[in-house]
């Protein structure tokens, strides 16, 4: 159907394609893959003519029609509906009506036996085209992706980017080309229109073609993985799960014939080394010398895994408690997001906020920022020092600034090596912190704020959507630094593989209250499908099975006596004086890793001694704080 042929493309000089081939067939499901920078999109717009090849061809059959979704298409605008706007996929369709029309039309004041005629053709043609259920499928599509049957009527010009390229997939989906080529698909959707485009996508009839850095979205729609590596296309016949699997055999098959050639070429140069001055052995010496000119070298496997070389710390030890939301409310007009809700993030929470667009996961990181006015009440916990990532932070960059320069004005007690080896972990290597802010990527400034993010010594993380623009290297990298904090955060985002690795706990907006699922998110998958399976089965009549929400205290509550205030005060005493102890447990820590101390026994055995104490104060001052806390708590029942 479409065969790319010893392809090469150059830019400025340098390769992006040397002699690359691929060949994409009827029903081909393929997953164009690789780092930042390597050329997938470029291949993409190589496909559909955008783009010029300086060697090779690109050959596609007579009958074959390409769809290509872009992020260009982010700018367009029109003042039709955007159910008009998906129509527009159905040109032969609305043609013909426009002419069936016509004829109706005529017939009204001049009915002749040949405009009846005419009349019955275009109807025929029209019903063989799908007219009668075009309307419905366009607005089956558009709702499917996240519109309210209200929105279909709303002009396209009235809607974000993301949206409206949400409009032009469904416009491209209905258009059903013999290929579709998707630039990054999940990019502007939410968790439910991601599933049911990966729902669609599996059932497409035509070929596909998708870059996009999601990995349980590829999974769930390819059935073959193109990797872009070293200027060509690999081909691998498996999913992304798959393509991980064979690449390491891959790497561990080229690994060992690299050390069993470099083991041949040693010693072939020590044959040449030591009977090179005999001349009974000139030949051979020779035969070998010539050998080594002639072969051909195994590369060398290079680790592409990348490794967060650094440990976050913060000097303030945070309370139990972190926030405190407790009957809060908040609308926007008549638009109610929150209505009395009450939630509690403890210390040690790791929290992934997901769900549809709309619901108000964003509103809710801004209330629990402080940034955002409620009704109700927010209380911050004890020595709570919190850091906010979100969009808004990239055009914050200084864009003259350097990129080591950039961490540097963040304010932290780091030394310019500290800096880079942070700077390295985020992909930043050598020379490249010396580049300009205003000369990055999305995803490269994404890393920059990350960064800055990170070196905050903040105790309590905010992260909206820290993994749109990264690439699946970027994301691991993420993946690791947020496995090793040992604070808390709050994370919004609709990368499920991203999420699965970073939270202990699930929370999401259902019926304008914030609910919890006190687990991982694979647990929370399965819930929530049994959840949902349990709903379809009940009968109307019958409740639907009660959900966990995030209540610690009654809604309507009785007024806190005064034995409650007492009990308050001491539970606020008892937290400064655990995090008291705490410093003091870190401090002992590094004094006995100082080798003036480990190394004297007998000032380590005074230290051993102090520590075991304090120790000893920590766990019988939690134990005093947790007994507090029950009672506290079987007064507000």
């Amino acid at each position: 159907m479409l065969s790319i042929n010893d392809l090469s493309y150059y830019i400025g000089g340098r390769p992006i394609y040397e002699n690359a081939n691929l060949h994409i067939k009827p029903k081909d499901k393929i997953g164009l893959i690789g780092l930042n920078g390597t050329g997938k999109s470029t291949l993409l717009r190589l496909i559909v003519g955008d783009l010029t090849p300086d060697g090779g061809t690109i050959q596609k059959s007579n009958d074959c029609s390409i769809g290509f979704l872009n992020q260009d298409l982010l700018s367009y605008e029109s003042e039709n509906s955007i159910h008009q706007v998906a129509m527009e996929a159905f040109q032969e369709g609305l043609r013909v009506k426009k002419q069936l029309d016509a004829v109706l039309e005529e017939m009204e004041t001049n009915y002749r036996d040949e405009l009846v005629d005419k009349m019955s053709k275009l109807q025929e043609r029209f019903e063989a085209l799908d007219g009668y259920t075009m309307e419905a499928k366009a607005a089956e599509i558009l709702e499917g992706i996240g519109f309210s049957t209200d929105e279909l009527q709303r002009p396209l010009k009235t809607f974000s980017g993301g949206w409206r390229m949400r409009v032009m997939l469904a416009k491209l989906l209905l258009e059903k080309p013999s290929i579709l080529l998707l630039d990054e698909p999940t990019n502007h959707l939410d968790l439910p229109s991601i599933q049911w485009v990966e729902n669609y996508l599996k059932t497409y009839e035509g070929a596909i073609v998708v870059v996009s850095h999601d990995r349980r979205f590829l999974d769930a729609t390819i059935t073959t993985t193109v990797e872009v590596f070293n200027y060509q296309l690999n081909v691998f016949a498996g999913n992304y799960s798959f393509y991980l699997e064979e690449r390491e055999l891959q790497r561990e098959i080229q690994k060992s014939a690299f050390e069993n050639q470099q083991q041949k070429i040693r010693q072939t140069e020590r044959f040449i080394e030591r009977f090179r001055a005999k001349s009974t052995k000139a030949r051979q010496v020779q035969s070998k010398v010539k050998m080594l000119e002639k072969m051909d070298m195994v590369d060398e496997v290079a680790d592409e895994a990348a490794q967060v070389r650094f440990r976050f710390k913060f000097n303030q030890q945070p309370g139990r408690h972190i926030i405190r939301l407790e009957d809060v409310s908040k609308a926007y007009g008549d638009l109610r997001i929150l209505n009395k809700t009450t939630a509690t993030i403890e210390r040690g929470d790791k929290i992934a906020l997901i769900g549809a667009n709309g619901k108000g996961k964003s509103t809710l990181l801004r209330i629990i920022a402080g940034t955002e006015p409620i009704e109700g009440k927010r209380e911050m916990g004890y020595n709570v020092l919190m850091a906010f990532y979100a969009q808004h932070q990239l055009e914050a960059l200084d864009i003259e600034s350097e990129i080591l320069q950039e961490l540097i004005q963040a304010g932290s007690d780091k030394t310019e090596t500290e800096l880079r080896n942070i700077l390295g972990s985020f992909l930043f290597n050598g020379e490249e912190v010396f580049k300009k802010i205003k000369v990055l990527s999305g995803g490269e400034k994404s890393r920059v704020a990350l960064a800055k993010t990170m070196i905050s010594e903040a105790n309590f993380l905010l992260l909206d959507e820290p993994t749109n623009h990264l690439d699946m290297k970027s994301v691991n990298v993420l993946v690791q630094a947020l496995d090793q904090y040992q604070g808390s955060y709050v994370v919004v985002s609709h990368d499920r593989h991203f999420v699965s690795q970073i939270a202990n706990k699930i929370w999401y907006i259902e019926n304008q209250e914030i609910k919890e699922y006190p687990g991982t998110y694979d647990e929370y998958e399965l819930w929530y499908q049994e959840r949902e399976k349990a709903y379809k089965t009940t009968p109307i009549k019958q409740s639907k099975p009660k959900e966990q929400k995030i209540q610690a205290v009654p809604t309507s509550k009785p007024k806190a006596n005064h034995e409650q205030v007492k009990l308050e005060k001491e539970l606020a005493k008892l937290e400064a004086e655990i995090a008291g102890l705490e410093k003091e447990k870190g401090r002992l820590e590094n004094e006995m890793a100082k080798p003036a101390v480990f190394g004297d026994f007998n000032k380590l055995a005074e230290a051993t001694a102090q520590l075991e104490q304090i120790e000893r104060k920590i766990a019988d001052t939690q134990g005093t704080w947790e007994a507090l806390y029950l009672e506290l708590e079987e007064g507000k029942g």
